[in-house]
């Protein structure tokens, strides 16, 4: 599978063990960056590794910071990604066969290296069922999408017609 795999400084070191892994398991990586474990801002590397999923040609992406919530936060700002934080195998593959996940986020400082090979080996032999609940679903998310990205006010009239 072609992966995009990116982190900030405190997800590197996870980062080299990871593309070593996956390597090994005959994955082709693009590697977004970062290169050292010099402060940078996770930001930057979530839009890099969503590019490249979006449009780059890569199936599928590999997120990594300190905790994984503000590179998930800002990978899923971006529309058509789909980023889950994932600690645990169960949400690694269920996030993939029910919301369609097309990027895996982890927090170096809190899952160990064997950990996160088994939840990256676990998110890319994951598939999406398509069953019909989770395709309406997705539908919605990607709606939600779309309405907040063209016009604000449009958003808010509607919300506050539907919460009123």
């Amino acid at each position: 599978m072609k992966i995009t795999i990116g982190s900030d400084h405190a997800g590197f070191p996870l980062k080299k063990v990871l593309i070593d892994h996956l390597q090994k398991g005959g994955h082709q990586l693009t590697d977004a960056g970062t290169d050292s474990t010099a402060p940078v801002d996770y930001p930057d590397y979530a839009e890099a590794v969503a590019h490249g999923v979006l449009h780059c040609g890569t199936e599928r992406g590999i997120l990594i910071c300190g905790s994984g919530v503000g590179a998930s936060v800002a990978a899923n700002k971006i529309p058509g990604i789909r980023a889950g934080l994932c600690h645990d195998s169960y949400s690694a593959h269920q996030g993939v066969e029910h919301d369609n996940l097309n990027i895996l986020v982890l927090g170096a400082r809190v899952v160990a290296d064997e950990l996160a090979k088994d939840l990256c080996t676990i998110f890319l032999n994951a598939r999406f069922t398509a069953e019909d609940r989770h395709k309406r679903r997705l539908a919605k998310i990607q709606a939600i999408e779309q309405r907040y990205s063209n016009d604000s006010a449009t958003v808010d009239t509607a919300m506050k017609e539907k919460i009123s």
